[in-house]
């Protein structure tokens, strides 16, 4: 919490994991940004009382089930229903909270704008399960509608093992009780690309290598996932295992060449060979080189980066991480949106600070709800 008094108009950090917020919190006081932290797993609110003047963030994860808040979304809504009747500033509103709980949500949003994205059949219950996947060539993919952290995603090589694995105790139920069947798509290369958006502006693009076949997309340094949370899902290249994506929340990355402040190429070798702090966030074992490298080809002038920065206007989303591969027969799949997005610290040590850019801009528009 920052040091300013209840009166004074501030930035609500709406959240329901605190081991995500110290990066935050640094970034908030050294922009002298006045904030406070909404825990969203507990409390209560009156329906009848004024909420504090300020413009809230909402951080909702679709991963909150994984940390004993099932409910977060629902408590998130409530809240978010309750600002915006009063008419406070909520970035990243309603409508974007069910993007982040909602894998369907966001396919055909996507897909309704124009982008291609992964074959995939939405399954309710167990029912069909078996009868929509002979429908797929193999391998196969699923993963949970509500996702985070890699949460159900698998990959199968057989319909026969596909069903073992539905009748076996390894099955677990979705926590909205949808499960997702999807392509399996090889990549040209092995990796695939994350761009980070704030202010619904492009801030920097980011290589992720997924040539080790299992592994996290997750760049905060608390953010750890047990063996079974890791994403395997479409092919790297060479690799026969596969790549995660929708691992943990959002990867970070250094500016692309066009805007200012790139790296140099010895910041850039320096980056690479810093170690990714705890456990999810590790570099390669054998050669200690991050996963995660900038990518200077991707600009904001890339066409695609137009065409994500007006779909991002058009669903009202400030802040998020877009997450893409390019396929080895020619197509561009944009697979996930996360817009509760986490900053890995090695990036943010020799790029422009992403989360010094989020105190920016929730600071703008607390400056111009102040002025009015």
């Amino acid at each position: 919490m920052s040091d300013s008094t209840a009166t004074t108009p501030k930035v609500y950090i709406v959240h329901e994991n605190p081991e995500w917020i110290p990066p935050l919190v640094k970034a908030f006081e050294e922009e002298h940004v006045p904030f406070q932290e909404w825990d969203i797993a507990t409390g209560s609110i009156d329906l009848f009382q004024e909420p504090p003047q300020g413009v809230f963030w909402s951080r909702l994860s679709a991963s909150s089930p994984s940390r004993d808040h099932p409910h977060a979304k629902e408590y998130a809504r409530a809240l978010y229903a309750w600002l915006e009747s009063y008419g406070r500033t909520v970035v990243n509103s309603l409508n974007v909270l069910e993007l982040e709980v909602s894998k369907v949500a966001q396919y055909t949003a996507l897909k309704r704008a124009g982008f291609d994205v992964p074959h995939t059949v939405a399954v309710f219950g167990r029912n069909d399960l078996l009868d929509r996947a002979r429908e797929f060539t193999t391998p196969f993919i699923t993963k949970h509608n509500q996702g985070g952290k890699g949460l159900g995603v698998r990959k199968f090589e057989s319909f026969e093992e596909f069903e073992r694995f539905v009748v076996s105790d390894e099955w677990r139920d979705p926590i909205d009780g949808v499960t997702l069947l999807q392509e399996y798509i090889v990549t040209a290369q092995p990796f695939i690309t994350r761009l980070e958006f704030i202010g619904g502006k492009l801030h920097y693009a980011v290589r992720v290598d997924t040539s080790g076949g299992k592994f996290t997309l997750c760049p905060a340094d608390a953010c750890a996932i047990d063996d079974d949370g890791h994403d395997h899902a479409h092919a790297g290249g060479q690799t026969t295992q596969g790549f995660a994506p929708a691992a943990c929340e959002a990867p970070a990355s250094p500016l692309p060449q066009a805007l200012p402040h790139l790296p140099t190429a010895a910041a850039t070798l320096t980056l690479q060979r810093q170690a990714l702090a705890p456990a999810a966030c590790e570099p390669d074992a054998v050669s200690g080189v991050s996963a995660f490298t900038p990518r200077a080809d991707i600009t904001r002038g890339t066409p695609l980066v137009r065409q994500l920065e007006a779909f991002l206007a058009d669903q009202r989303i400030d802040i998020a991480g877009i997450e893409f591969f390019e396929t080895a027969d020619g197509r561009t799949v944009v697979y996930d949106i996360n817009t509760n997005t986490n900053y890995n610290s090695a990036v943010e040590a020799v790029a422009p600070s992403a989360a010094h850019a989020v105190a920016r801009y929730l600071g703008g528009l607390l400056a111009q709800e102040s002025a009015v």
